[in-house]
C-alpha cells in the first residue's frame, strides 16, 4: 500500500508563507502602533504574540510531507518539510520482517508515529515520524497496513 500527502505540498507552502507574512505584518503594525498611533494600549503586544504562536504551532507540528510504501518486501518511510532549512528529511527503508511494533501519539496539536524495529543484534530501534498533517482516512489506512505487517510477522514467528 502506498500513502502520500505530497500532493498537498503547495497548500503547505502557502500556509508557511502566510504565517511568515503574518509575522512580518504583525511586527510592522506593532511598531506603527507603538510609535505612531497609540490606539490599542497594551493590546499592541497581541500584534506580535499571535503571529509568533502561529509560527510555533506550524513548526511544532513537524514535517508536513509524509510518504509510506509497503509494496514488496520492504517498508519505506519518508518525512520532509516544505521549508527546507527547518528540518532535515527523514528517509528509512527496512525489510518488513524487522517491524516489531508501532504506536501513534495523538496529542492536541501534533501526531507522531513511533516505529519499533529489530536490529541485527536483537536490539530495538525506535524511529519517529511526524504525521500531524495526515487526514483521518490516511491515518487509518496507515494503521491498518502496519497492523497487517505486524500480524504477518507474528504468524511467521509462530511457524
Amino acid at each position: 500500500m502506498r500513502l502520500s500527502n505530497r500532493n498537498k505540498a503547495g497548500y503547505f507552502q502557502f500556509l508557511s508563507t502566510l504565517v511568515t507574512v503574518g509575522l512580518f505584518l504583525g511586527i510592522f503594525l506593532f511598531f506603527l502602533e507603538r510609535y505612531r498611533y497609540h490606539y490599542l494600549g497594551w493590546f499592541e503586544f497581541l500584534l506580535i504574540i499571535i503571529p509568533i504562536l502561529g509560527i510555533l504551532i506550524f513548526y511544532l507540528r513537524g514535517r508536513q510531507i509524509f510518504e509510506y510504501d509497503s509494496d514488496g518486501e520492504a517498508l519505506n518511510f519518508k518525512n520532509r518539510n516544505v521549508v527546507l532549512f527547518l528540518d532535515k528529511a527523514l528517509s528509512d527503508e527496512f525489510p518488513k520482517y524487522k517491524l516489531k511494533n508501532y504506536e501513534v501519539l495523538n496529542a492536541i496539536i501534533l501526531k507522531k508515529l513511533y516505529i519499533t524495529i529489530s536490529s541485527k543484534k536483537n536490539h530495538s530501534i525506535i524511529l519517529k515520524y511526524d504525521i500531524s498533517y495526515l487526514t483521518k482516512k490516511e491515518l487509518n489506512d496507515l494503521k491498518m497496513s502496519l497492523s497487517k505487517v505486524i500480524k504477518t510477522n507474528k504468524e511467521r514467528e509462530n511457524n
